[in-house]
């Protein structure tokens, strides 16, 4: 038998024997629609984990919390119905109060970049992942799309216009915050701005971000927003089970946080160029858009405080994250000394 067929030989056994791929399908599930730009995005994410590990890992990815309700998507994942959870950590504050400090801290970083900072350089990482891995889950990463805007029918300049603004709120700290400062802040389903708005009954809202807003239709109705805003920037969250992500190999999970990385960058500043887009045609169609000075910025971000402390106060966990935020808060110059 000549060398050449003993080498060939031993490269076929060697073939044989080796161990095969971990051959992986995750199923997530994510709030967003297949149409929306985070929506597409998620489908360039998937896209990238199935090439990137060449088809070692597929995803099913479900949009519009098609599966299970958004509030449910978590405890899916828990549960084993799914596989991760893309939604985000604010919807599971009736779990542990501490997940209001990796939703939306609200009134804290003034930029995406400074809250992916904390999360990545500032131990927000692990005291994140402590949270989560007493849940049976697996924190891989958040997207952020920056900040949201507050839309009104008379002007929000200042501090000072919120005494007495009746706007829609998002229900928990948010409602907190504004009582504090004066404002009147309504808990209504997102169906009802739009008809609270044209009656009256409500002066403006927290809808979402500035180009969202205007896909949504507000102003149409109202002439005033904040931008770029101040209030409230949550993060989406990637979170898998436990037990499904230790079982992923080194390389897998490698793949997966790599992508998402990604993933977040492009939200960042996809919607960054969106929020630039729609003011400027809002400001060309005679919509009034209030820039708040770093001084309101500083006497929001003192009342938000009081809220923050609150709800410090409730878990350990929400006392050590919350804690973590203010020291990188103060190193960033956001909290004074």
């Amino acid at each position: 038998m000549s060398l050449k067929t003993v080498m060939l030989s031993a490269v076929a056994v060697a073939a044989m024997t080796a161990p095969a791929f971990a051959q992986t399908n995750l199923r997530i599930s994510t709030h967003y629609a297949t149409e929306h730009p985070t929506g597409k995005l998620l489908a360039e994410w998937v896209d990238d984990v199935q090439t990137m590990s060449n088809g070692d890992i597929t995803i099913e990815m479900f949009y519009s919390s098609s599966v299970v309700a958004t509030t449910e998507t978590f405890d899916a994942a828990i549960n084993g119905i799914l596989d991760c959870d893309a939604t985000g950590g604010a919807y599971q504050t009736g779990k542990n109060p501490a997940f209001q400090f990796v939703g939306d801290i609200m009134g804290g970083y003034e930029t995406p970049w400074q809250q992916y900072s904390w999360l990545y350089y500032g131990g927000g990482y692990e005291a994140a992942q402590e949270l989560y891995n007493a849940q049976g889950m697996q924190l891989i990463g958040w997207s952020i799309y920056g900040q949201e805007s507050m839309s009104s029918s008379k002007p929000l300049a200042g501090l000072e216009d919120l005494k007495g603004w009746k706007f829609r709120s998002p229900p928990g700290m948010e409602t907190e915050i504004f009582d504090e400062l004066g404002a009147s802040p309504i808990v209504m389903d997102f169906t009802e701005i739009f008809t609270a708005l044209e009656t009256g009954i409500i002066d403006g809202a927290d809808a979402s971000g500035l180009a969202n807003n205007v896909g949504l239709g507000i102003y149409d109705i109202v002439k005033h927003a904040t931008y770029p805003g101040f209030h409230s920037m949550p993060a989406d969250h990637l979170a898998c089970n436990q037990t499904v992500w230790e079982g992923l190999t080194e390389t897998q999970r490698r793949i997966i946080d790599t992508a998402w990385q990604k993933l977040s960058f492009h939200v960042a500043l996809s919607n960054e160029k969106a929020n630039a887009e729609a003011a400027a045609e809002l400001t060309a169609s005679g919509v009034t858009l209030y820039d708040w000075s770093a001084e309101d910025r500083a006497a929001f971000r003192k009342g938000a405080q009081v809220a923050w402390d609150d709800w410090g106060t409730r878990s350990p966990e929400a006392a050590a994250i919350l804690a973590s935020h203010k020291t990188y808060m103060t190193q960033l110059g956001l909290l004074a000394e």
